[in-house]
């Protein structure tokens, strides 16, 4: 009963801290909210009305706490480039944005979790070497620089992928959306040539951010492999006449499973809030390139919207963390 208590608080002020920082934010930033409504051209009395509507002239501790009653009704106000709630918007956008981390998750952690292991029982030999520049040259290079050479190589020069976009101009208006997200939605739709079509759609921009993340897993799978390969109960196992595959893969991996969870988990909320540059080489219609539109229009309602959802994705991400942790090692609890 006290964890769950704590684990509540802690949920409570972190969603304080981020509500503070994300309207703080908007409020120190140069960019005024009232002309994104009214424009360059607005009279002075036009523009002091809708100041005045918009709350602005209140106190700014005033215009916090009704900004904080305004987000707990799940009112995230109005945005002026599209003109309509900013909570819709972002239900119609973060499903493509979802299905893209996911993808890119599901390719790190397939590649990156053998890779690191592989570099781990090879230590100093020339597949650790090369396990460790690879993943060093995907924390160096710019992920945005990965996806136009991506498409410069695989769509412009060899043709073997598709360009940008979700699915092939002709099929846009085609699908019906039930999930938001394309390969299931056309999965759903009995179309099998228009499924295909938006899986090679996803196949580049998903293998750019599962570069991204593998880079990271397996280096963190070496690390903890390593830890775990030094320890007596291996040597023991060895000495017993244990077979090596047995002694990797059920023993070691065993007990590096519980913070290999919070690797793969911690990768993935980082390809949630960090694709935003990937969705905008790739002009993949999700949350990312949402924020990013939103911000050259001006539209900081909508893109500290955005921001605030991205936080609570990542505050729940981390509390199913803390819950399989739980289940998965018990002396966590």
């Amino acid at each position: 009963m006290k964890a769950s208590i704590r684990v509540l608080v802690s949920v409570i002020t972190t969603l304080f801290g981020l509500l503070l920082v994300t309207f703080f934010i908007g409020r120190v930033l140069p960019a005024d909210p009232v002309l994104a409504v009214v424009g360059d051209h607005a009279s002075a009395e036009v523009y002091a009305r809708t100041r005045q509507e918009m709350g602005l002239d209140k106190p700014l501790w005033e215009q916090f706490f009704t900004y904080v009653s305004h987000v707990a009704r799940g009112d995230l106000g109005v945005s002026p480039r599209t003109g309509r709630p900013i909570l819709e918007d972002i239900a119609q956008v973060f499903p493509a944005t979802l299905e893209l981390a996911t993808a890119g998750t599901l390719i790190g952690v397939i590649i990156g979790v053998p890779a690191g292991v592989w570099a781990a029982i090879r230590k100093d030999k020339w597949p650790d070497h090369l396990v460790r520049f690879l993943g060093l040259f995907g924390y160096s290079v710019p992920v945005f620089w990965l996806g136009l050479m991506g498409l410069l190589l695989f769509y412009a020069k060899l043709e073997w992928l598709p360009g940008p976009g979700r699915l092939d101009f002709g099929y846009e208006d085609m699908i019906e959306p039930v999930t938001g997200i394309m390969t299931i939605d056309t999965l759903i739709s009995g179309d099998m040539e228009m499924f295909k079509n938006a899986l090679m759609h996803l196949l580049l921009p998903a293998s750019i951010l599962g570069y991204y993340s593998l880079a990271y897993i397996s280096r963190m799978t070496r690390s903890l492999m390593l830890g775990q390969l030094r320890q007596e109960y291996i040597l023991t196992a060895r000495v017993k006449g244990v077979s090596e595959g047995k002694i990797i893969w059920r023993h070691a991996m065993g007990n590096i499973l519980v913070p290999l969870l919070t690797v793969i988990v911690l990768s993935y909320a980082s390809l949630l809030e960090g694709s935003v540059l990937t969705e905008t080489v790739f002009v993949w219609r999700g949350l990312g390139l949402y924020i990013t539109d939103s911000l050259f229009a001006l539209d900081m309602t909508a893109v500290l919207g955005g921001t605030l959802v991205v936080g609570c994705a990542f505050i729940f991400i981390n509390m199913l963390t803390d819950l399989a942790y739980r289940v998965l090692d018990p002396r966590a609890r």
